[in-house]
């Protein structure tokens, strides 16, 4: 997963230049003709959304904005790449500079985490019949998104 993090631009709302959305839709383009995109998306601002809290049994709603944009997220792509290596090479192809309309603080930032798949988890975490209702879940997700 590619995550972009957020900034004060983002967290007001600015949107992105006309320049910039061109470029992130080339750069996505080529995620898709590489056969490596599962999902991308951008996240409206954090006044927009609201945080749950759990502790001692209890949930509690808080609303945003939070305080740090550097510390969110604006959006992200998950791809299937088959390294470390191969995820960091399409990062460092994104279309973002320093000091871009959406970096307010002069900084862009992507941060790439693997994703876990359900072999990562060993038997006694994850038991087989526990890994064969996951799988089947997913198996339902991607027909939802067929709309089959």
């Amino acid at each position: 997963m590619l995550l972009i993090k957020s900034d004060a631009n983002a967290e007001a709302g600015v949107m992105p230049s006309p320049e910039l959305i061109d470029a992130m839709g080339k750069y996505n383009e080529e995620l898709v003709k590489a056969g490596v995109l599962l999902a991308a998306e951008g996240l409206q601002p954090s006044s927009k959304g609201a945080k749950v809290h759990y502790s001692g049994g209890k949930r509690t709603v808080t609303d945003g904005p939070f305080a740090e944009a550097k510390e969110l997220i604006a959006g992200f792509w998950i791809i299937q790449a088959k390294s470390k290596e191969e995820a960091l090479e399409w990062a460092l192809r994104v279309p973002l500079e320093a000091g871009d309309p959406q970096s307010s603080d002069g900084v862009a930032e992507i941060e790439v985490r693997q994703v876990f798949d359900i072999s990562d988890f060993p038997e006694d975490v994850l038991s087989p019949e526990a890994a064969a209702r996951e799988e089947a879940l997913r198996l339902q997700v991607e027909k939802n998104a067929a709309g089959q």
